[in-house]
């Protein structure tokens, strides 16, 4: 293990340094959690995650046993996942955009003994609890209902149950390597797959990461649009602000830009946190007046590459300079960041301090500076694998190294630019054509608000860029295309002009904002 300046001791469990600790360091009446009108203290937040470890361990939750949360962002949230890491259960935050299909997989797929549901969802998953045997081996399955008035036939109001536990609850001897926490994540194909992650893993992100690129402290309030189940927003609302012992500010609804401007003015947080669709819709609406960052000392951006005429529009607007980055599932959070003194835009940055990149061919050999390959990374923050998937486990982490399946470039400088997933790279005329250089260029276009460009086969069987736009308000029907075209002639070279542009009205996402291609490919 390389000397990081920090050192993690055998025997630890991850609720104690992120819950426990800040009781120790005399934080107890800081206000920790901001949610819904409601200030919560970290002596009320270590409080509830005892009751919550004791409500599990009542009704037979052993360590290594999954708990399966469904919940929007709140308390319940915060209490469920730090009160199963702490009796040694393992908490599987699940995406609560998801349909009942992909979610009924999962919790077969994790065989979860518990789960803790919010109130409003709690249909969405009864015919999933419906079908589980009564008779498994290892003990009944136990529903929570959270955020309810009361209890219903089967299920366990989870307010109502904490209430009568005891306040304190004994810390389970966990190894730093022991599973402390699950994620699923789907890729461009196939079906989710967890990725395990241990004990020590949210430590080093926050103190790599959120301490030394950040520079968090006990001062800062942090708010993210990104939610609580991707791996993005449990750092930014949850760990990285408990760690330094900081307030962070919870947002259950969609954050819409006219919700985000109401929790800006009201709770004024300091660090920010989104995903680059949402800084466009903030950017682009008028209900976001230019002083609503007044409060925001750092803006972060992550789940894909923040395009540098956003950024612009950004700065100019609000006066943001937006710190992007990237990070994945895998390895939990952030790797390759901008910082705060060194910013370019349009590029992820540099790898952060305790962390390692390389570029690859084909072959697995490195590029030379300006050469496109796919992007690698090592780090102590790495998943331990997939649950029960060996295969893709030996193929996404190899030794020390993490195969991101991102297609990346680095300058003479040292910066990192992203050049598209590998199966979003087109190889066009024989050279690689990388969608968000295209995309760049069209957003540069003072009508184009949203674009995404896919590779599509053309009536010669060869790959061609096409490109979807979505036009701002007031933009001419018809007309645009044709000088779009112009636009982009004097801005790209003649291989990575878009064949096809097509007008939509909008773009198929993902609920982390990501354009999802796949489907863009088939229209």
């Amino acid at each position: 293990m390389p000397d990081l300046g920090f050192s993690i001791p055998e025997r630890f469990n991850v609720a104690e340094f992120f819950v426990n600790r800040n009781l120790a360091e005399g934080r107890g009446a800081q206000v920790a959690l901001i949610c819904g009108g409601r200030q919560i203290t970290y002596g009320q937040i270590a409080q509830e995650v005892d009751q919550a470890a004791n409500a599990f361990s009542a009704v037979g939750i052993q360590p290594a046993d999954r708990v399966f949360l469904l919940l929007l962002d709140s308390p319940a949230f915060v209490s469920a996942f730090w009160g199963a890491t702490k009796i040694g259960a393992v908490p599987i935050p699940a995406n609560t955009l998801l349909g009942a299909e992909e979610l009924e997989f999962m919790w077969k797929d994790s065989r979860a003994r518990c789960l803790v549901v919010d109130a409003s969802l709690l249909e969405r998953v009864r015919p999933i609890l419906a079908c589980q045997p009564t008779d498994r081996s290892d003990g009944p399955v136990t529903t929570y209902v959270a955020g309810g008035t009361g209890s219903a036939e089967g299920v366990l109001n989870f307010e109502q149950e904490l209430a009568r536990q005891p306040r304190q609850a004994e810390t389970a001897r966990t190894h730093r390597d022991d599973p402390a926490f699950w994620l699923y994540t789907s890729g461009s194909t196939g079906r989710p797959k967890a990725a395990i992650h241990l004990h020590r893993d949210c430590v080093y992100c926050y103190e790599l990461y959120a301490k030394r690129v950040l520079k968090i402290s006990s001062s800062d309030r942090t708010f993210s649009t990104s939610k609580l189940f991707f791996a993005y927003g449990l750092g930014n609302a949850l760990y990285f602000p408990f760690g330094a012992g900081a307030s962070t500010v919870l947002l259950a609804e969609k954050p819409t830009p006219e919700r985000v401007f109401e929790t800006l003015t009201r709770h004024r947080p300091t660090i920010f946190f989104a995903v680059p669709s949402v800084y466009a819709a903030l950017v682009d609406s008028a209900e976001v007046p230019e002083g609503a960052f007044n409060s925001v000392r750092c803006a972060v951006s992550a789940g894909e590459a923040l395009p540098a005429p956003i950024w612009e529009r950004c700065r100019a607007r609000f006066g943001l300079s937006i710190l992007d980055g990237i990070g994945s599932t895998e390895m939990l959070h952030m790797f390759i960041s901008n910082r705060l003194d060194d910013m370019v835009p349009g590029s992820s940055g540099t790898p952060v301090p305790g962390y390692q990149a390389k570029i690859v061919d084909e072959l697995g050999r490195e590029t030379a500076p300006g050469q496109i390959g796919e992007l690698m990374v090592r780090g102590e923050s790495a998943a331990a694998g997939y649950w029960e998937r060996p295969e893709l486990t030996a193929a996404t982490f190899q030794g020390e190294w993490t195969a991101t399946g991102d297609k990346y470039y680095r300058d003479a400088r040292g910066y990192y630019w992203y050049s598209g997933r590998s199966d979003d790279m087109m190889k066009v005329s024989g050279m690689w054509v990388s969608p968000l250089e295209v995309e760049s260029a069209m957003l540069a276009h003072p009508a184009v608000a949203e674009c995404a460009v896919v590779g599509v086969v053309d009536s010669s069987g060869l790959v061609k860029p096409k490109a979807f736009f979505v036009a701002k308000t007031g933009a001419p029907p018809g007309e645009l295309e044709a000088e779009l075209e112009d636009f982009l002639r004097m801005r790209l070279p003649h291989y990575k002009l878009p064949k096809w542009l097509v007008r939509v009205n909008s773009l198929p996402r993902t609920a982390t904002g990501k354009v999802q291609r796949f489907k863009l490919r088939g229209l």
